[in-house]
């Protein structure tokens, strides 16, 4: 169970004074051998820090091995809306689940357990983010653009990407808990993962839940079109797998809600991810289906051109 490093980390993250270092501190307290990488990150509404995390498997690329590299992404514009709202929103879950993840995976190595692949962990940590008009409840901002984060999270050393964020401000996903998408590779849409849906199965004891996707949400923010949310932006900056992790409510839930975190959720969720990396770093967990993707490419063609703005006039 991740149930202490969400409570920690919360304590942590829910301040005014938030900051990337003082995640590192605390990050390096549970492991000092911790490879923790903090700075600022500046956009047109301000800056925000940028935390990235490397933790290495014993067959790693980063020890020389073959063994692929898994990314886990939080998603989020921020985790406070202040002044506007006191507190801890709702939007920040996406930070604290990725942030867990990384807390738990650093105490596994400290008591000898170690990961066959290496684990790349990043999010941001802004405690003052701005808010924006949004149907039918408003979204959290960012201070910087969605682009400036995709260049700093999603690297080619990354073969598959797990990105969690909160996405309750919605009315397609009835439930709480979390849900998982479809892969998403290079501008298809592809079947859900059956190796995702059997960890999802085993972490909650319960049936999976899938959240839909529409082709507008998998292109890239700013061509003025509808978009679920941000949870499957890193597909347009990358060609390795990604899946979403939505963090989700019965009811549609604000963004720049405070009071809104379900720590039994977000536990859930980074419990859910971390399960996925152990068996994606041994080969025993597939996105998707390399040779029915080949044959989709050499039927139908690339579909990369939804990886960008499309034709602007």
């Amino acid at each position: 169970m991740l149930i202490k490093q969400v409570i920690e980390l919360f304590d942590i993250l829910d301040s005014s004074t938030a900051s990337g270092a003082a995640v590192e501190a605390y990050l390096k307290s549970v492991n000092p051998k911790a490879n923790v990488q903090v700075y600022p990150l500046v956009g047109p509404k301000g800056s925000t820090d940028m935390i990235k995390i490397r933790i290495p498997g014993t067959n790693g690329k980063a020890n020389g091995g073959s063994a692929p590299t898994i990314g886990i992404l939080g998603r989020l514009g921020g985790l406070g809306a202040r002044p506007e709202m006191t507190g801890f929103v709702s939007d920040g879950d996406g930070a604290l689940t990725a942030l867990t993840v990384a807390s738990k995976l650093l105490d596994m190595q400290v008591k000898g357990d170690y990961l066959d692949g290496d684990v790349f962990i990043s999010t941001q940590i802004c405690p003052h983010a701005p808010t924006q008009p949004h149907k039918p409840v408003p979204f959290m901002g960012s201070p910087v653009n969605m682009a400036q984060v995709n260049k700093e999270e999603v690297s080619p050393e990354l073969d598959a990407i797990l990105i969690v964020d909160t996405t309750k401000g919605n009315r397609v996903i009835n439930t709480n808990g979390f849900a998982i998408s479809n892969t998403v590779k290079q501008g298809w849409i592809l079947r859900v993962s059956e190796d995702l849906l059997d960890v999802m199965c085993r972490t909650t004891g319960k049936l999976p839940y899938v959240f839909p996707l529409s082709m507008q949400d998998i292109t890239p923010y700013g061509n003025d079109v509808y978009h679920l949310n941000s949870i499957l932006q890193p597909c347009t900056a990358t060609d390795a797998p990604c899946v979403g992790v939505a963090i989700t409510t019965e009811t549609a839930v604000p963004g720049c809600a405070t009071g809104a975190s379900h720590f039994t959720d977000v536990e859930e969720a980074a419990r859910y991810m971390l399960e996925v990396a152990k068996y994606y770093g041994k080969g025993e967990v597939s996105f998707y289906d390399q040779d029915e993707f080949a044959m989709l490419q050499e039927k139908y063609g690339s579909m990369a051109h939804l990886q960008t703005l499309g034709n602007v006039k």
